[in-house]
């Protein structure tokens, strides 16, 4: 089957050797994001609800690239450098998300690229 590469300028370009998201049929696989501000290329400035809601707007972004949106999420992955604020991702995520929601994992990381304290990668699959 056929990959397609999905890049948007509306998201952070991809600042290593990877693609914003690879489509293979109907299902497409967002690689992580951290709260990089897209034209910038700087991690947004603010506490970490402005981080968690970058990195949803650059998830959202790239799911709108590959003809999709954030309602086709059926996997979503959270990686956070202190599990504290598993509570804000919860509340912001229901500003993105509405039920049925998607399969999550969080996970408390050590470190992230560029010192952001959370980054997110998804799974989407379009034309449910």
């Amino acid at each position: 089957m056929p990959r397609e590469i999905i890049s948007t300028s509306q998201a952070p370009a991809a600042i290593g050797t990877y693609s914003q998201a690879v489509k293979v049929g109907d299902t497409v696989y967002l690689s992580g994001q951290i709260p990089l501000d897209p034209v910038a290329m700087q991690l947004v400035t603010g506490d970490i609800s402005a981080q968690i809601r970058q990195v949803f707007d650059n998830l959202k972004a790239v799911a709108q690239a590959a003809g999709g949106s954030l309602a086709d999420t059926v996997k979503l992955n959270v990686f956070l450098t202190d599990l504290s604020h598993f509570a804000a991702v919860n509340q912001i995520m229901a500003e993105y998300f509405h039920e049925p929601y998607p399969a999550r994992a969080a996970i408390g990381v050590a470190a992230l690229p560029r010192g952001a304290q959370v980054e997110m990668d998804a799974v989407l699959v379009l034309g449910q």
